[in-house]
C-alpha cells in the first residue's frame, strides 16, 4: 500500500494544475452553498434575536378612536400576554436642503420611556424627555439618507399645524426592519420617515387624550391566534376597527419572509446546479484519467494488488481533490457570505448582524461535496477496479475505421490534413465528444444565469414604470375624500391630467384561501395606470366584475368566471361577492382592480377617492410638489421617477451584487471544465501527437490539432449550453417568485454573447497553457514502449 501512496503523491504533483482546476470547480460549488447558507442563517438568527430582545408584537390592530378603558377588556382575551396601546398618525415632513415631499408616520412613546412592545434600538442619542412636545426620535434609514443626527432639527405638518421638532435620537424598530410606505413595494428612505414622539404630545395634537387608535399584542405560547383576532375585532368594531391581523400579515415581517424564502430557494437551487456540474466534471475527468493509466493498472494488478486496493487508490485521489476544493470553497463562501449578509442587513436596517460560520454549515457542505464527488466518480473507479491485468496491459483497441461524414460528402479536398484529423477524431470517439460537449454546455448554461437575470430585471423596470405606471406623480390622502378634489388638483400649477383612484383595505379570497391586501378602484378609461396581459397588450377594465393579477390568481386558485369573496376592512366593513372578469399580468406586487364607481357602490358610499395620478409638466414639477406638500389632506406625494430610481438602486445594491458573485463562481467552473478538458486531451493524445512530430508535423500544426479540437467542442457546446441555461434560469425564476415581485422569463442575446465570450476567452487561455506544454513535449519519453 505504501507504493500506491507514493504513486498517489506523484500523480498529484504531476497533475497539480489539473487538480487545482478541478478543485476550483468544486470550490465554486461549495462556496455558493456556504455563501447562501451562512447568509440565510445570519439574517434569520439576527431577526429572531432582534424580535425577541425588543419584544416584537404578535397581533396588530388599528381603529378610529378607542377609549382607554377598552385596554382592560383586550387584556382579558384568553391567550393575550401583553397589550400596548398607542397613537399613530401621518405627517408631512420638511428637511432643510431637500426639496421633494416627504411623508412620515408618527408613533407615540410612553413619555420619557421606551415602548413596551416593538421597543426601539437606539443607534444614537436618547429618548424624548417626559412631556416634551418638540423632541422626536427618527428612523435609522431616514437619518442616514439625509445625514441627520441628534441635535439636528426638522419640520412636520401635524394635523395641519406646522411644528419644529428637535431630533434627540436615531432608532431602529423591529416593526420597521423593512421600512416601506403602505402601497409601495420598496423602501424609499429619502421620502418616507418613521418618527416617535411622546404620547402626551401626539395625543394632544390629535385630540386623543384618554383614547388610542392603534394597539399591539403579544400572545402566550398556547394561544390560538385566530381566536384572539376574532375577539379583538369584536371589541374594536364599535370604535371603527380596521381589522386585526397577525405578525404573518404585518407588512415589514411579511416582506422579510418573502425575501428570506427567495434566499432559501436560491440556497437549494444554485449550489445544486454548481455541485451537479462539479460531479459531472469529476466523473469525466477521473474516467478519462483512468483510461490513460490502463497499462499502469494492469501492471499493479499483475503484481498482486487487489481490485479493492486499486479502487481505494483512485477513490483516495478523488477525496484529496474534494478536500482541497472543500477547504477553498468554505473559506471563499464564508467571505462572500459575509459580504452578501451585510448587504441585506444594511438594506433591511438590522441594528446588528449575527454572522458566524456554523459547524453544521461546514458539515452540510462536506457531506454534499462528498456525496456529489463520490457519486460522480464511482462508476469510473469501479471500471478501473474491474480491469483484468492482461486486458489492462494492452492498449485500448482503436475504433473501427470508416470514412467520416466530411469524406462521404467529398468535402475533404477543401480541408487541410490537420483539420481532417480533428474532425475524424471527434467523429470516431462519439462518447468522448458527447461528454466533452455536455461538460462545456453546462458551463455555458450556468454562465447564462447572471446575464438572464439582469436582462429580466431591466425588463421588469421597463414594463412596471413605463408601460403600467405611466403617471408622473401619485398623490394620496389621509382619508377618502370627495371626487371634487380632482378639479382642485387639475387647477394646480403644471398639472396636465388627473385620474382619481381609491385603495380599500380588504380580505380577498375563495374557499379557504384568503389574502389581506388593498383593492384598487380606478376609472374605466384610465390611461395613467394601464392594465396589460402576458403579451403586454392593454386590457380594458370592465364596468362590473374584477380583474386580478396572475400571481394572485395562482395564490388563491382563482380562474376567470370564479366568484371572489371580498370582506372590506374599512368604511362599513361589509362583505360582497364579485365575479372574476379577467386575469392580468404584473411583475410587482399583487392586485385586484375594480371600476371606481362600482367599488364605491359595493362599499355603500358615494363618489369617494383616496388619491390621484397626475401627468405633470416637467418644467413646473417643483412648483407643483411644493404646493401639494402644503395641502393638509395630502398624506404622501410619490414621483414615479423616484420610485423607479429606488427600485433600480435596490436591484443594483442587492440583486446585482449577488449575481456578480454567482457569475464569478460560474466563470471559475467554466475555467475548470474547459482547462481540464484540454489537459486530459493532451494526456490522451500525447503519444499520437509526438508521433506526428516525428513524421514531420510542425509544433504549430500539432498545436492546431489539439487546440482546434477544443475550439470545435466549444462551438458545438454553445447551442446546447443556451438551451441548458434557459431551463436552469426557468427553474430559478420559478423558485424565487414571490408576492413582492416576479421576474419575466426572457431570453437575452447579450447574455448569450457574454457567456460565449467568457467561454472562448477561457478556451484561449487553456489553449495557450496547453500549447506551452506541447512545445516542451519530450518526444523520446512519450514514445517509449510501456508494455
Amino acid at each position: 500500500m505504501r507504493a500506491l501512496n507514493h504513486k498517489l503523491v506523484r500523480e498529484l504533483v504531476a497533475m497539480r494544475s489539473q487538480v487545482f482546476a478541478i478543485a476550483v470547480v468544486i470550490a465554486a460549488g461549495v462556496a455558493t452553498l456556504v455563501m447562501f447558507l451562512t447568509s440565510l442563517y445570519a439574517l434569520t438568527e439576527t431577526r429572531a434575536s432582534f424580535y425577541q430582545d425588543y419584544r416584537f408584537a404578535d397581533v396588530f390592530a388599528a381603529a378610529e378612536r378607542v377609549p382607554q378603558g377598552v385596554v382592560a377588556e383586550i387584556e382579558s382575551i384568553p391567550g393575550v400576554q401583553r397589550v400596548a396601546e398607542r397613537v399613530v398618525a401621518g405627517a408631512n415632513i420638511e428637511v432643510a436642503g431637500f426639496a421633494d415631499p416627504i411623508s412620515g408616520r408618527i408613533i407615540s412613546l410612553p413619555d420619557g420611556d421606551n415602548a413596551e412592545l416593538n421597543s426601539l434600538f437606539l443607534s444614537s442619542g436618547r429618548l424624548p424627555e417626559p412631556y416634551r412636545d418638540d423632541e422626536v426620535v427618527i428612523s435609522d434609514g431616514f437619518a442616514e439618507a439625509h445625514e441627520l443626527q441628534p441635535g439636528d432639527s426638522l419640520s412636520a405638518i401635524v394635523r395641519g399645524r406646522y411644528q419644529r421638532l428637535e431630533i434627540v435620537g436615531v432608532a431602529i424598530s423591529p416593526e420597521f426592519i423593512y421600512q416601506i410606505r403602505p402601497g409601495e413595494f420598496l423602501p424609499d428612505f429619502e421620502r418616507y420617515a418613521i418618527m416617535w414622539l411622546n404620547r402626551s404630545a401626539l395625543a394632544a395634537a390629535y385630540d386623543m387624550e384618554g383614547s388610542f387608535n392603534d394597539v399591539v399584542l403579544t400572545l402566550q405560547r398556547d394561544a390560538r391566534v385566530g381566536d384572539v383576532i376574532d375577539e379583538l375585532d369584536h371589541l374594536l368594531e364599535p370604535w371603527g376597527g380596521q381589522g386585526a391581523y397577525s405578525r404573518d400579515h404585518q407588512l415589514s415581517h411579511r416582506l422579510l419572509e418573502d425575501e428570506f424564502e427567495q434566499l432559501s430557494d436560491m440556497t437549494l437551487l444554485i449550489p445544486a446546479i454548481f455541485l451537479g456540474v462539479s460531479a459531472f466534471l469529476l466523473n469525466v475527468v477521473i474516467g478519462r484519467l483512468i483510461a490513460t493509466q490502463r497499462e499502469s493498472i494492469g501492471i499493479l494488478r499483475a503484481f498482486g494488488y487487489s481490485r479493492l486496493a486499486i479502487a481505494n487508490h483512485y477513490l483516495l485521489l478523488v477525496l484529496v481533490i474534494l478536500a482541497i476544493g472543500l477547504l477553498l470553497g468554505v473559506g471563499l463562501g464564508y467571505w462572500l457570505g459575509e459580504g452578501m449578509a451585510a448587504l441585506y442587513a444594511d438594506f433591511f436596517r438590522f441594528p446588528f448582524l449575527d454572522y458566524q460560520l456554523q459547524l453544521r454549515t461546514v458539515a452540510i457542505a462536506a457531506l454534499v461535496t462528498l456525496l456529489a464527488g463520490v457519486a460522480g466518480t464511482l462508476v469510473a473507479v469501479q471500471r478501473a477496479a474491474k480491469l483484468a491485468p492482461a486486458q489492462a496491459m494492452r492498449p485500448e483497441p482503436p475504433p473501427s475505421f470508416r470514412p467520416t461524414v466530411i469524406e462521404r460528402l467529398g468535402l475533404q479536398r477543401y480541408l487541410g490534413q490537420p483539420t481532417r484529423m480533428i474532425l475524424r477524431s471527434l467523429e470516431r470517439w462519439p462518447l468522448r465528444t458527447m461528454l466533452s460537449v455536455t461538460g462545456i454546455a453546462f458551463a455555458v448554461g450556468i454562465l447564462l444565469i447572471g446575464p438572464y437575470q439582469r436582462n429580466a430585471l431591466d425588463a421588469l423596470i421597463g414594463v412596471q414604470f413605463n408601460l403600467i405606471q405611466r403617471d408622473d406623480v401619485t398623490v394620496s390622502f389621509y382619508e377618502p375624500t370627495s371626487r371634487k378634489v380632482i378639479h382642485e388638483l387639475a387647477g394646480l400649477p403644471g398639472v396636465e391630467l388627473v385620474e382619481p383612484h381609491r385603495y380599500v383595505s380588504a380580505e380577498v379570497g375563495k374557499g379557504h384561501r384568503y389574502q389581506r391586501m388593498a383593492i384598487l378602484g380606478l376609472e374605466q378609461d384610465a390611461s395613467l395606470r394601464r392594465l396589460i396581459d402576458t403579451d403586454h397588450r392593454q386590457v380594458n377594465l370592465p364596468a362590473e366584475g374584477a380583474l386580478i393579477t396572475d400571481y394572485l390568481a395562482e395564490m388563491l386558485d382563482v380562474e376567470i368566471d370564479d366568484t371572489l369573496h371580498i370582506r372590506f376592512l374599512e368604511g362599513r366593513r361589509g362583505s360582497v361577492e364579485v365575479p372574476v372578469s379577467g386575469i392580468i399580468a404584473e411583475y410587482v406586487g399583487v392586485s385586484v382592480y375594480i371600476n371606481l364607481a362600482t367599488l364605491n357602490r359595493l362599499m355603500g358610499e358615494g363618489e369617494a377617492v383616496s388619491g390621484a395620478w397626475l401627468a405633470v409638466d416637467p418644467d413646473r414639477r417643483q412648483e407643483l410638489l411644493t404646493e401639494l406638500d402644503r395641502r393638509p389632506r395630502t398624506a404622501s406625494v410619490t414621483e414615479s421617477a423616484a420610485a423607479m430610481r429606488s427600485f433600480s438602486e435596490y436591484v443594483a445594491e442587492t440583486m446585482y451584487a449577488v449575481l456578480f458573485m454567482t457569475m464569478l463562481l460560474a466563470s471559475a467552473i467554466a475555467f475548470g471544465v474547459i482547462y481540464n478538458n484540454a489537459r486530459i486531451a493532451l494526456a490522451e493524445r500525447a503519444r499520437e501527437l509526438a508521433s506526428l512530430r516525428v513524421l514531420g508535423f510542425t509544433r504549430n500544426e500539432i498545436g492546431y490539432i489539439l487546440i482546434g479540437e477544443q475550439a470545435v467542442l466549444i462551438a458545438l457546446a454553445l447551442v446546447p449550453g443556451f438551451v441548458i441555461g434557459h431551463f436552469l434560469y426557468a427553474a430559478m425564476v420559478a423558485a424565487v417568485e414571490s408576492e413582492l415581485y416576479r421576474v419575466p422569463m426572457l431570453p437575452s442575446l447579450s447574455g448569450m454573447a457574454t457567456a460565449s465570450a467568457v467561454i472562448f476567452a477561457v478556451g484561449l487561455f487553456s489553449g495557450w497553457v496547453v500549447k506551452r506544454r506541447l512545445d516542451r513535449l519530450d518526444l523520446i519519453e512519450v514514445l517509449k514502449s510501456r508494455e
